[in-house]
């Protein structure tokens, strides 16, 4: 069921009930989705290389809250991650910030995220230091979460992380081997303290009553490409599938999730104006960057992954390493006689032809 046609169903209920809450950021992306692919964002003109079929690709908005676009992207960031995959096993850690502290970071979001993942990735740090085989720095792969599959209010991160460090003194590269990184259990408590500690050095208010065990999680997953798949799905595409939204009666949304606990899917019925709620609270802060790379599988540390490849007997070709290796995107076909379009022009966005 198309995500667009609720919204325009339910968008002035949904504005009026929730104009206490609705952020501009929120305002911003509904905009965006309703004008996706339309005059507002331009359009490139495509004439057949055969035959006289002409045509206009309006263009997408490109809004990370997009539902509808940025399906390259995801292909991109995916192909960008398996160059960077190492032959050791991989683990995927979750960091999750307990009940009491979602009202604080509902009003505090960039503060509370940013620290969130910065202590997140203290956290795994210290461990691999102090760790008897690693004694290194980690790379990691880090993607903030903040809904659940009901699309509640959640913040967590995930984190992947390859069972390598690097000792930067000794310049050697350490692989562990098993399917066992760190105890999940001391990661909380040790994640806790420092959370408690970020947040009353930024000046934030503290709940009064916090509870003493946290939520960690430290799960073995291969050599890593499953994980990698997992995260993608929530970078680009919005939080729900379409296909996951099942009814539509006028007043109510259907929509259904997949329950881990009972390896089934659920469905959950809400006021759609409650659904656009459930949506749209999830748009994150301007200029967040929720996926984040750290140590060796940093951007600006590509020569240091390089070595490490090496040590691991990768034979490596900087050639296929390039942004330019990357999958282009496929000429278009024509609808008459299937030769591929050619780029004849372009159309300057509506906001800016006026």
């Amino acid at each position: 069921m198309a995500l667009i046609n609720i919204l325009k169903s339910y968008r002035a209920g949904f504005e009026a009930e929730y104009a206490q809450s609705i952020t501009r950021q929120q305002t911003k992306a509904i905009n965006a989705v309703l004008d996706c692919r339309s005059a507002r964002y331009g359009a490139t003109a495509l004439d057949c290389s055969q035959c006289d079929y002409h045509t206009l690709n309006y263009h997408a908005c490109g809004n990370r809250a997009c539902h509808q676009c940025q399906n390259y992207d995801t292909t991109q960031w995916i192909e960008k991650q398996q160059r960077k995959l190492l032959p050791v096993e991989y683990f995927l850690v979750t960091f999750t910030l307990p009940s009491e502290l979602r009202s604080l970071a509902r009003h505090h979001q960039k503060a509370c995220y940013n620290l969130l993942m910065q202590c997140a990735r203290s956290t795994l740090l210290t461990f691999a230091s102090n760790h008897p085989k690693l004694a290194g720095e980690l790379g990691m792969t880090m993607v903030l979460h903040t809904h659940t599959r009901r699309l509640d209010y959640h913040p967590h991160v995930h984190i992947v992380v390859p069972a390598v460090a690097l000792n930067k003194r000794r310049k050697q590269c350490t692989k562990l081997p098993g399917k066992y990184l760190f105890n999940h259990f001391n990661l909380a408590k040790v994640f806790r303290g420092r959370f408690i500690d970020a947040i009353k050095k930024a000046e934030l208010p503290v709940p009064a009553e916090l509870p003493k065990k946290w939520v960690a999680d430290c799960r073995h997953v291969g050599r890593g490409l499953s994980a990698i798949k997992y995260l993608s799905r929530y970078l680009y595409r919005g939080v729900i599938s379409e296909k996951n939204i099942i009814k539509d009666d006028g007043q109510q949304v259907t929509f259904r999730y997949l329950d881990s606990k009972i390896k089934g899917w659920k469905t959950r019925t809400v006021t759609g104006e409650h659904f656009l709620w459930l949506i749209y609270q999830h748009v994150l802060p301007k200029g967040f960057r929720r996926v984040r790379d750290y140590g060796f599988l940093h951007g600006n540390a590509k020569k240091t992954l390089q070595r490490i490849q090496i040590a691991l007997r990768i034979f490596f070709n900087p050639v296929l390493a390039t942004a330019s290796s990357l999958k282009k995107r496929p000429a278009m076909p024509c609808k008459l006689c299937g030769a591929p379009l050619n780029i004849s022009g372009f159309i300057l966005p509506g906001w800016r032809s006026g």
